[in-house]
């Protein structure tokens, strides 16, 4: 029976915490303000959710911030993706958050 309930628990989605999508959410408004980034995504399964940034809406997305499931427990890890790769990857969002600060910033021409 045991077994039974760890597999139902596993099927729930998963979702970012109130508290996680508030700091993903102050810092991609702070990147809004500077017209970095114009729009977002929440995306979520049974073992990872998504926060998708997007430069323009009718772009795939510019960065990927991923919070997945664990099979241990109920940790987490967050992940940072871009296009092409997996730019940092941490059990701390703050960690990565941080990292997605001291990215440079791209210039476009205008």
């Amino acid at each position: 029976m045991t077994n039974l309930s760890n597999i139902k628990k596993h099927k729930k989605p998963y979702y970012f915490s109130r508290a996680e999508l508030s700091i993903i959410l102050s810092t991609y408004s702070a990147r809004v303000a500077r017209g970095d980034w114009r729009d977002y995504a929440l995306d979520n399964s049974h073992d990872a959710a998504l926060f998708s940034i997007y430069r323009h809406a009718h772009e795939t997305p510019v960065l990927v911030i991923e919070k997945r499931r664990l099979r241990t427990g109920d940790n987490s890890l967050f992940l940072l993706h871009d296009r092409h790769k997996t730019l940092n990857k941490s059990s701390s969002l703050d960690s990565v958050i941080l990292y997605l600060n001291n990215l440079p910033r791209l210039i476009y021409a205008r």
